[in-house]
């Protein structure tokens, strides 16, 4: 999953923080698109899925499970502040340019507080995104068929393959309605303790993103 990141960084920057939240908190695509800042835990290392976003306009979630205070690996909290740090705002455009726009009546976008954002400072529509993703799948050179909820999958192998958590707390942390979609994606005999710091994540890919001159 690390090369598909890296990809989509090389691709649109704005959009790298979505494979990560695909990958280290198995968020579907439309709701990594409605993630606020609002709706993270910065100190705690929580996500609040609450809502998806839906041909331009937010949704309820899949099901009742898809609702959750998650916790996440701080791993992806570093990300998500580097991202919030670089990306919050809409790029620079020339002063000619800004003229123009004035001139045709341009609305600057309302700041709804969205985690990621286009490069007009507006929210990603799924066309767009989709086609990044199609470019990220050749670029990494993922299975052409490879899609971003394939990333959830990737999220809930990771977490049963740590040793860390039981299969019913693996399910809990997939938000999966039902146990079989957990127990498809991944089938263990569960543990007798249980704990949730939730470390997997930063420890596969911290080394491999070191960002030069911490860019």
């Amino acid at each position: 999953m690390a090369a598909a990141a890296l990809a989509m960084r090389a691709i649109e920057p704005r959009y790298e923080i979505l494979v990560w939240l695909g990958a280290c908190a198995g968020l579907r695509v439309g709701e990594a698109l409605c993630l606020t800042r609002v709706c993270v835990g910065w100190h705690e290392d929580l996500l609040y899925v609450q809502e998806q976003r839906q041909r331009g306009k937010t949704a309820p979630l899949k099901t009742k499970a898809s609702y959750a205070t998650l916790p996440v690996d701080h791993f992806l909290i570093e990300q998500l502040a580097t991202h919030v740090a670089h990306f919050s705002e809409p790029e620079p455009v020339a002063q000619d340019t800004a003229r123009k726009r004035r001139a045709r009546g341009h609305v600057e976008p309302i700041d709804e507080g969205l985690i990621v954002t286009n490069r007009y400072g507006r929210p990603v529509q799924g066309s767009d995104f989709n086609e990044k993703w199609q470019r990220v799948v050749a670029r990494a050179g993922l299975p052409d068929r490879a899609r971003f909820h394939d990333l959830k999958s990737f999220y809930t192998s990771r977490l049963g393959g740590s040793g860390q958590h039981d299969p019913k707390t693996v399910q809990s942390l997939s938000r999966h309605a039902r146990f079989t979609e957990t127990w498809d994606t991944y089938a263990r005999p569960p543990r007798i303790a249980e704990g949730l710091t939730v470390t997997s994540f930063g420890q596969a890919f911290h080394s491999i993103l070191r960002r030069p001159n911490g860019g």
